[in-house]
């Protein structure tokens, strides 16, 4: 469904955040995109979509192929159209309008007529933000907004689902209830979903395939099974040594000195 081939992604001329990354995503399953902070995960995210723009921002080498149409050059209404949708990082609600008017926000590309059945398709989905339909945006919890944020996006009903650290900042059961969601839309719906996360393990508990992402580079790929069984990703990403003994925070930090991956 969605490939990408040696991407190269230069930020003002000058900076590149991207090289050489090739990555696919097939229809119907969940992909994860994960790395630490500013590996790149969601400069790729913003090259799919077409959003690079506002952050001087360009692809300068590579292709991005979505079904049979190329989206390098496509404008980021255009993508939308072809069935690509992305959840930002932060979530970027329409804070002062209420939960009902941020969802149809989302659904602004949909006949009218089909409004009603897709909102009520995402109160089934997060039913903790039903009641809340007709609060202001920027009054609900952490959780409660990322539910939006997603059900916005699903309000298009979007063939592919970019979604942009959907953990971030929440707490352990609602992450395990908005997982639980996109785990439902893939085995329900079919849905195709291109994750980025830091929390390795959250992600590979629910991908089918995984890129790990290091200074703009893949360095890394393979099932959840083969990833997880990595020396490399037990110490840098689960913080477990080889050994079995557990790692400190400052321990792990040594891989971006010894860059094993990129040698």
């Amino acid at each position: 469904m969605l490939s990408v081939t040696n991407l190269q992604v230069t930020y003002d001329r000058a900076v590149e955040a991207v090289r050489d990354v090739s990555l696919e995503v097939g229809a119907g399953r969940i992909v994860a995109l994960l790395g630490s902070n500013g590996a790149g995960k969601s400069t790729v995210l913003k090259a799919i979509s077409g959003v690079l723009y506002p952050e001087e921002g360009e692809v300068t080498g590579g292709s991005i192929r979505y079904a049979d149409a190329t989206l390098d050059r496509c404008a980021p209404h255009e993508i939308v159209r072809l069935g690509i949708v992305q959840v930002p990082e932060g979530r970027r609600l329409f804070d002062t309008l209420t939960v009902e008017e941020n969802l149809r926000m989302g659904g602004y590309l949909r006949p009218a007529a089909q409004e009603a059945d897709a909102m009520a398709r995402v109160f089934e989905l997060f039913p903790a933000i039903r009641e809340h339909r007709h609060r202001t945006a920027g009054y609900l919890s952490g959780g409660q907004q990322q539910m939006v944020a997603i059900g916005r996006a699903l309000m298009g009903e979007p063939r592919l689902l970019l979604l942009d650290e959907p953990s971030l900042g929440l707490a352990p059961l609602i992450i395990e209830e908005i997982f639980g969601a996109i785990r439902r839309l893939r085995d329900e719906r079919g849905l195709t979903v291109l994750l980025v996360e830091q929390n390795a393990k959250l992600a590979l508990s629910l991908a089918d395939y995984g890129y790990i992402l290091e200074s703009g580079r893949i360095v890394l790929d393979g099932t959840p099974d083969r990833l997880l069984a990595n020396d490399d990703v037990q110490e840098f990403y689960l913080g477990v040594h080889a050994s079995g003994e557990r790692r400190s925070l400052r321990e792990v930090k040594h891989y971006k000195r010894r860059k094993r991956w990129l040698s």
